[in-house]
């Protein structure tokens, strides 16, 4: 689709975080990166962060094939300059590519009016987001779909290269945040939740 359109030229592919960091580093990098936020169990908003602190100028479009009401703004809020759906039409995506190489910002017309309406207020009573007090965070909320997809303590800690003792914290404050009574209760919350939301 990108090579079909005179005007653009793909200059690279990766299909895993390192693979995409280094595809970013190279001289000169690429104007825009098209990234999909789920690459396997990785976390496609820390890798929009890293890729933001390495070359802060690179403009980077989401596209996903998760619910925009649960993922738009925090991808936004990570550094993207737009989020669109894997299942739009191909001129939309295309459109999505122009608007954001123009220096614009894309969402579609549904989360435009969202974020308009709640003026980029962080309520998560208005997204498809668990409803939780205070919000999940980023990180929360990755740790709780990899709940939701049946990993266990150890098996999430190895994805995000972070300590057995630090995912327990998570859990834990999932737990606190969620109201829910043990374990147990989070486990079938978070798989109730990835079911409802893919």
């Amino acid at each position: 689709m990108i090579e079909k359109d005179p005007s653009l030229s793909l200059c690279g592919e990766a299909d895993n975080v390192g693979s995409t960091i280094l595809a970013v580093d190279n001289d000169p990098p690429p104007d825009l990166v098209i990234l999909d936020l789920m690459l396997g169990h990785a976390d496609g908003l820390e890798l929009i962060k890293q890729i933001r602190a390495l070359r802060p100028g690179l403009l980077i479009l989401v596209i996903s094939m998760h619910d925009e009401l649960i993922y738009a703004e925090r991808a936004l809020r990570s550094g993207a300059s737009g989020f669109i759906m894997k299942n739009e039409p191909a001129a939309e995506i295309l459109a999505a590519v122009h608007a954001v190489l123009e220096g614009g910002v894309y969402l579609s017309g549904r989360m435009r009016v969202l974020l308009s309406e709640k003026g980029l207020a962080s309520d998560p009573s208005q997204f498809l987001v668990p409803q939780a007090e205070p919000p999940l965070s980023d990180r929360e909320l990755h740790v709780y779909r990899l709940i939701g997809a049946g990993l266990a303590t150890k098996q999430i800690a190895t994805e995000l290269h972070l300590s057995i003792k630090t995912i327990e914290t998570y859990r834990e404050n999932l737990k606190t945040k969620l109201r829910l009574a043990d374990a147990q209760a989070l486990v079938q919350s978070a798989k109730a939740w990835v079911n409802k939301v893919g």
